[in-house]
């Protein structure tokens, strides 16, 4: 099974993977932390079942390599689970971030994300 999970290695990659999908679930996350590696086959396994090219993108995004998204998004906790739609920060479910290794919470939100982006790729196949 390939790896759907984007890992990003720079700002710029995160702002580039915002800008080329309309929705995106990041995993703030750091090598010493022992629930993300717990969280992680599960969030793997998500991005393999969910993942729309162009519609719905996982990413991890590693604190210690990359600080300065991790900065602008207020990240004081690992894991965090923040979620994006056009580039935005937004919330799901009601929550703007699942700080740590939520299992069921972090489940019905990318069920939903991956729902409104299954609607959102059938609605534009539809229309070419």
């Amino acid at each position: 099974m390939a790896d759907q999970v984007k890992h990003i290695s720079s700002h710029q990659e995160f702002d580039n993977l915002l800008a080329s999908n309309k929705y995106v679930i990041a995993d703030f996350h750091a090598d010493w932390c022992g629930p993300c590696k717990l969280i992680n086959p599960h969030f793997s396994k998500m991005a393999s079942t969910f993942s729309i090219p162009g519609f719905l993108a996982f990413a991890k995004v590693n604190v210690d390599h990359v600080q300065s998204v991790a900065q602008k998004y207020s990240v004081a906790a690992m894991p965090t689970f923040l979620f994006f739609k056009e580039g935005n920060q937004v919330a799901v479910n009601g929550q703007a971030m699942i700080q740590g290794a939520n299992l069921p919470s972090l489940n019905l939100a990318v069920e939903k994300m991956g729902k409104l982006a299954k609607e959102k790729a059938a609605a534009a196949a539809a229309a070419e």
